[in-house]
């Protein structure tokens, strides 16, 4: 223990219960203890945002170490330094006289240091007969010692977050600049697919990290990146690349022409897909794969198709197909609608659409003329379900959809 009792400041300076405190935590220090000075003071520094201390503080803090005498600060040693305003001004830099009060008072507040004020306000120390120091005024260093533990941890802390915050800064580069380049390369080339929607989606998220301040604005910012650059990745690589035949698209499509075989209402226009209508003499067009998604992208993007699944899951793309089905029946889309969309852009697309319908069907007059729309356009090329995905996840499933 340093002090077995609180002490108030001189003058005209209040006396806080705040103060009270600080006083009684400097006070406990365990038995033995020290620390190195500089260390606690280059803690102090990396935490001073935590501590809610400035740089000008910092550098007075620094002053009134230099007149401690040992590296070490010790229990068993005086803690109280007594520099007059002139050695400390002189000590920080040439600091005015009002902003150094006013920082020796920020440190207090921190809890760094404490006042020990003698009756006339004068920093002194008074020495016995054999020269040691008996008795002494000015500023106790004790609460440095008494947190050093807490301070080092505060500086962890803010270090991690330091670390954390550059690691994201860093894959946000690399995300901007691999969609940037990919985007524009699909645009030269002529790849098909909607990148305009795509750098639309690119520009508003760049125009979000002009504002972003705190390291999860940042981490937000970077899963709209990253989610962006999967979906051109994936969109891309669906071309690029082979796909190998998809038995499970031919047992669905034979699921979908095999249910609700009992009903032959329609709810939209009529395509010629109905019932007795002749079937198409052109081989029909099919979209991109779906699977350039990925599944837990779809189904961050449309939740509410999870309802419809076996036991209120989804886990796989089957499970999502089934669900389509009877979200299909539930919205009024006709057989031969859903299997259109099924022929044009794959059943996988089309269970994804029916969900997206779905996440928006209290705003679309006719859910099986919308899907009807759908297919046409993704019939000419120019319907992809990436923006919808993206705009559906931007709103947290409530993104404006055009209105059937």
């Amino acid at each position: 223990m340093q002090s077995g009792h609180v002490t108030t400041p001189f003058g005209r300076r209040p006396m806080t219960l705040a103060l009270v405190k600080n006083q009684f935590a400097a006070a406990d220090i365990e038995q033995g203890k020290s620390a190195n000075k500089w260390k606690i003071y280059q803690d102090a520094c990396a935490a001073r945002t935590l501590l809610g201390v400035r740089d000008r503080a910092l550098a007075v803090l620094s002053a009134l170490l230099s007149f401690y005498p040992d590296s070490e600060l010790s229990e068993v040693s005086n803690l109280i330094v007594f520099p007059s305003n002139a050695q400390l001004t002189a000590r920080a830099n040439g600091i005015a006289g009002t902003t150094l009060r006013e920082n020796l008072a920020l440190l207090v507040q921190a809890g760094l240091i404490n006042r020990n004020d003698s009756p006339n306000g004068k920093r002194y120390a008074r020495k016995d007969r054999d020269g040691a120091i008996d008795a002494a005024y000015g500023f106790s260093l004790a609460p440095l010692l008494a947190r050093a533990e807490e301070i080092a941890r505060l500086a962890q802390q803010v270090n991690d977050e330091n670390r954390r915050l550059k690691l994201i800064k860093e894959k946000i580069t690399i995300a901007r600049r691999d969609v940037r380049k990919l985007i524009s390369a699909a645009i030269e080339e002529g790849a098909a697919g909607d990148w305009d929607g795509m750098e639309v989606l690119y520009v508003a998220a760049v125009a979000k990290l002009r504002t972003a301040k705190t390291t999860e604005d940042f981490a937000d910012c970077l899963d709209g990146l990253t989610l962006l650059q999967e979906g051109v990745v994936n969109l891309l690589e669906a071309q690029l690349i082979p796909q190998k035949s998809d038995t499970n698209g031919a047992e669905i499509r034979q699921h979908i022409q095999n249910s609700n075989t009992d009903s032959n209402i329609e709810f939209e226009p009529s395509s010629g897909h109905e019932l007795g209508a002749k079937p198409r003499q052109e081989p029909p067009r099919r979209g991109e794969p779906i699977k350039a998604f990925p599944l837990s992208m779809v189904l961050r993007a449309c939740p509410q198709i999870a309802d419809y699944g076996n036991g209120a899951r989804i886990e796989s793309w089957r499970e999502l197909m089934s669900a389509a089905v009877v979200v299909r029946s539930m919205l009024g889309v006709s057989p031969s609608a859903y299997e259109q969309a099924c022929e044009v852009m794959g059943p996988e697309n089309a269970a994804v659409a029916t969900a997206c319908i779905l996440e928006r069907a209290g705003h679309i007059n006719s859910p099986g003329g919308y899907l009807r729309d759908l297919t046409d356009r993704a019939e000419r090329g120019e319907f992809s379900l990436g923006p919808m995905l993206m705009a559906l996840m931007r709103a947290g499933g409530s993104s404006e959809l055009r209105s059937a």
